[in-house]
């Protein structure tokens, strides 16, 4: 089985990526405000989903294939690290609004779509993808004998670490928009933060490079 502390350390990397603004993040925010708590844990589920299933993906082996096939990898860096600049500049061109700042814009969507969009969102997520693509297989120590659990308890890790902080997300989101709102040089400031941390991880995956 797996060493507590190799257990521990992983724990600690996937609290640092839902931490990190991404995707998730601002899609279960903006539902939350605007459509409540209970589309944001909706809308959580389906993030859910998508974790569930690049663990399988990471269980049984097609991270390994991914990563066998260079190009395969390094499309997905590239495309994620674009997503990433795409969400960075959102986040501050002209007209931008934060994800903090109540919309009324947005379409009203029933429990169905808000669980699908949580899952696509996730499914498309750079952070998800390269937690499981290339820091995941990295704590997985062969030698201790069942790879496929040592892969199912990790991905159960990352899963509960996420839940417990975007269900967080999703409790106060309302709450701090509300504080935000009376602040208007606060918001513009958490719209360059987190354009500023979207761009550097798009800078840093895109010059990551695996050691052969």
């Amino acid at each position: 089985m797996i060493a507590p502390a190799s257990l521990a350390a992983f724990a600690l990397v996937a609290l640092g990526m839902v931490l990190t603004p991404g995707p998730n993040m601002i899609y279960l925010i903006t539902r939350s405000i605007m459509q409540g708590r209970l589309a944001g844990f909706i809308s959580l589920l389906g993030v859910i989903l998508g974790f569930v299933f690049y663990m399988l993906c990471a269980a049984f082996g097609l991270t390994a294939l991914l990563l066998a096939v260079p190009f395969a990898y390094e499309a997905i860096q590239w495309a994620g690290a674009a997503y990433l600049l795409y969400l960075a500049w959102n986040a501050v061109r002209p007209g931008a609004r934060s994800v903090l700042e109540p919309r009324s814009d947005l379409p009203v969507d029933g429990p169905g779509r808000l669980f699908a969009m949580g899952f696509v969102t996730n499914l498309l997520n750079p952070k998800i993808a390269v937690l499981y693509l290339s820091l995941l297989p990295q704590f997985v120590d062969p030698a201790q004998g069942h790879v496929l659990l040592q892969s199912v308890v990790l991905g159960f890790t990352q899963i509960t670490v996420s839940f417990t902080v975007n269900l967080c997300i999703v409790l106060a989101a309302g709450s701090v928009a509300a504080w935000f709102a009376g602040r208007p040089a606060w918001l513009k400031a958490q719209r360059w933060a987190m354009a500023g941390v979207l761009a550097a991880l798009a800078v840093r995956l895109a010059l990551d490079r695996r050691v052969a």
